[in-house]
């Protein structure tokens, strides 16, 4: 991969899959990013795509709008002529890896975290654990140790 951009954001819409003529599934949807802050805070939209296998799992089912995710990928940069003739710039990444995280409108939904590997294959990862709130009965020594 020649560069990878990682962000997160909430997906914009429902996420979408579609087949190529050749059969190759073809997963879409678009994250909004903020960046900046106060009266400078803009929203860059990137429009996120994921092929093949990994495409046609479970995971349209969770990217739903509003869910907030995690992506990595390889960013590119398009340019098309806009209805009025003016010449647009659009955000495209190929994700190679998707993780939602927090909650989606307040629901609970468990946090899953898809990667990609060397054979194209979806991966979930183990889920993450959150500390708990358990006391240790071990002596603190107030010398400092240095």
């Amino acid at each position: 991969m020649s560069n990878v951009f990682s962000f997160t954001g909430a997906i914009g819409r429902d996420a979408e899959v579609r087949f190529a003529p050749s059969g190759l599934a073809v997963l879409n949807f678009t994250v909004a990013n903020n960046i900046g802050f106060g009266e400078k805070q803009q929203t860059l939209w990137i429009r996120v795509t994921l092929f093949g296998k990994r495409a046609e799992g479970q995971l349209q089912n969770y990217l739903k709008k509003g869910q907030q995710v995690f992506v990595s990928g390889e960013l590119t940069q398009s340019e098309y002529k806009a209805n009025d003739g003016t010449t647009k710039t659009s955000l495209e990444l190929n994700a190679n890896i998707i993780d939602l995280i927090g909650k989606k409108n307040e629901s609970s939904q468990p946090q899953q975290n898809y990667q990609s590997s060397g054979t194209g294959a979806r991966e979930q990862a183990p889920a993450r654990q959150t500390a708990s709130n358990e006391t240790f009965d071990a002596p603190y020594d107030d010398d400092i140790p240095f």
